[in-house]
Parts: structure tokens; C-alpha cells; sequence
């Protein structure tokens, strides 16, 4: 079994260091902080939750705030989910779900008691009403998104604004020179949801820099809504020769769609996508896309949380940049 005297010498400092690395007690430099905890991975240590709860006056246990509201792609958001409960056993913590829409009164009522150490908070609205108690609390918070002013908060996420504005991009490179974005569902721009929002500015500003006419769908994330909105965007928009999709669940009918009207793609129609690669990947035509990164961005709001309890300073703000991989469903635009 590892001690942690073993990851004291594994890591070359002393195990009331490990232990105060582990507890939060006294402040630590950054970068031993970075080599006990590579120590830990390493050796597999597992300190006693129960010891180390008594002596921190902690739970170790997280908060994951994930209301389940309307037109929220669950499959997505439970990658994020195993991502946070993952990392967090690494830290020896474990993590409370919290997925209904509680709001204010719900996040007091959890941070009042000793139940939490700290929160992750998703699904964050431009202007959530959550914000001012998120600044007044005494525990730790991290939000997953990024509010009209972050200010005061510890924020992580995808660069959605850059991603829209990549997929434009790549778009423009190829010739295009009108586009649309078939985005989430109605109820997710009506609550003005962060992220939806950046991609819809990002999109727009990157289609009037190059010139290009564009236009924004919401759209249900229904096989049935993907040939409306389809047919709609042929009426409309008969020219059109490049779609972006933020839509998960309407990728592949999507595709179907527009080929069952005669266009084919990437022939007729270059498609790109902000979705997890493996989505991408999975279409019978596998789709240029940006990824989303939700292991990399749960890990390191798990990770930003760590460092707040042990009281080290943290950025405000961490933007994960755009990955865009090219795939068969782009190609230069068919010139008649």
C-alpha cells in the first residue's frame, strides 16, 4: 500500500507538505503543488477519506449543478459529468448531481450546509440570475460557461465565439459565400444560454468580415425538424452552399435531409459542426467539425477547484481554443 511518506520522496518534499497539499491548510508554491500531485497520479496513492475529512473539516465532496432544463442535449452534458466525477476521485472527492432547476434558493440551500466543499456550475445563462450569490459565497465555485461579465468569477469553457467563427472561416477558405446556422433549440436562445449565444456572435461576425451572407435557425433537436428546417433554408436561400450545425442530435438527418432534396455532400453542400469528434466521426459522411472538449474542460474546472481550496490564486477566466479537423464533408465551392 503507498504511504505518504512514499509520495513525499517521490516527490522530493516532506509528507507534512503532501499533507498540507492534500488538505488546503497552508498555502503551497504552484509548483510543488504540481509535483505532489503528479506523485499522487503516479503512485496511485489514496489517502483516508475519513482521516482527511476529520482534519480539514471537509465533505470532499463536489457539487455538480446541471439543471436538466429544455432543449439541453443530455448525452453531451453527461460527458462533462463523468469527466468532473472522474477527475475528482483523483483528489479523493466525490460528487453530489444537483440537475434540478433550483436556482439562487437551490445553490444557498446546498452551500449553506457542510454537504459541499466547493461547486461546478453549468449551463450558465448570459445574465444567470445566479451570479451575485456565486460571488458572495464562502465556499469555491467554478462555472462552466462564461456570463455576459465574469467578473469575480472562476470561469471554463470552449471558445464558442472562435468556434463559430472557425467553422465560418473555413467556409470562406473553400469559396463559400452563403451560409446558416442550423443552431440549438428555440428554448436555449430564449433563456439567452451563454454558449449558444457566443456561437451565434461568432458566426455572424466572422460571416460579415468575409463578406458572406448568413442567416441563424434555431431549430428543435427532432429527425422530423431537421427536413423542415431544410426545406426551409432551400426556399429561402436557394444559393446556399455552406451550413454550420450546433445541433448534435440533427447532424446525421440533417445530412439526410438536404441529400433526400438533392443536394449532395460536400458536392452540393459543405457541412460543418461545433460537436464531440466522435460524433463527427460516427456520420455517414464523417463531418468537419470543432471539437467539443468536455473531458478537458471538466478535468480542469476539477482542477481549478483544487487549487481555490487550497487557497492558490486561479485565473478568472480559462477559454479552451477552437480544434477544427477537416473531414469528407467539406469541399471548395461547385462553381456551375
Amino acid at each position: 500500500m503507498v504511504k505518504i511518506t512514499d509520495v513525499a520522496r517521490h516527490a522530493g518534499v516532506s509528507p507534512s507538505t503532501v499533507s498540507y497539499a492534500l488538505s488546503g491548510k497552508r498555502p503551497i508554491s504552484e509548483e510543488t503543488r504540481q509535483r505532489v500531485e503528479a506523485a499522487i497520479r503516479e503512485l496511485g496513492y489514496r489517502p483516508h477519506a475519513g482521516a482527511r475529512a476529520l482534519a480539514s473539516s471537509r465533505s470532499n465532496v463536489l457539487a455538480l449543478v446541471v439543471p436538466l432544463r429544455a432543449g439541453i442535449h443530455v448525452p453531451v452534458v453527461m460527458q462533462f459529468a463523468v469527466s468532473v466525477v472522474t477527475t475528482a476521485r483523483r483528489y479523493d472527492h466525490d460528487v453530489l448531481l444537483l440537475t434540478q432547476e433550483e436556482g439562487e434558493e437551490g445553490l444557498r440551500r446546498v452551500a449553506d450546509t457542510a454537504l459541499v466543499d466547493a461547486l461546478i456550475v453549468m449551463d450558465v445563462q448570459l445574465d444567470d440570475p445566479r451570479l451575485p450569490l456565486l460571488r458572495a459565497l464562502e465556499r469555491p465555485s467554478v462555472m462552466i460557461g462564461f456570463p455576459s461579465s465574469s467578473e469575480g468569477l472562476t470561469c471554463i469553457d470552449l471558445d464558442f465565439k472562435a468556434a463559430g467563427e472557425a467553422c465560418v472561416e473555413h467556409l470562406a477558405r473553400l469559396g463559400h459565400r452563403m451560409v446558416a446556422l442550423v443552431g440549438s433549440p428555440p428554448e436555449v436562445y430564449v433563456r439567452q444560454t451563454a454558449f449558444a449565444q457566443r456561437v451565434v456572435q461568432g458566426f455572424t461576425a466572422a460571416a460579415d468580415r468575409s463578406g458572406m451572407s448568413s442567416s441563424v435557425h434555431p431549430c428543435e433537436a427532432a429527425p422530423g425538424a431537421a427536413r423542415v428546417v431544410a426545406e426551409q433554408l432551400l426556399r429561402e436561400q436557394p444559393a446556399l452552399t455552406g451550413v454550420v450545425v450546433h445541433n448534435e442530435p440533427l447532424l446525421e438527418p440533417l445530412i439526410d435531409a438536404f441529400e433526400q432534396l438533392g443536394l449532395r455532400v460536400p458536392g452540393d453542400l459543405s457541412v460543418t459542426a461545433i460537436c464531440p469528434d466522435e460524433l463527427a466521426e460516427a456520420v455517414r459522411v464523417p463531418v468537419t467539425s470543432v471539437a467539443l472538449p468536455s473531458a478537458e474542460v471538466g478535468t480542469r474546472a476539477v482542477e481549478l477547484l483544487m487549487r481555490k481550496l487550497a487557497g492558490t490564486a486561479v485565473p478568472e477566466a480559462t477559454l479552451l481554443p477552437p480544434r477544427l479537423t477537416e473531414r469528407a464533408s467539406t469541399a471548395p465551392r461547385n462553381v456551375p
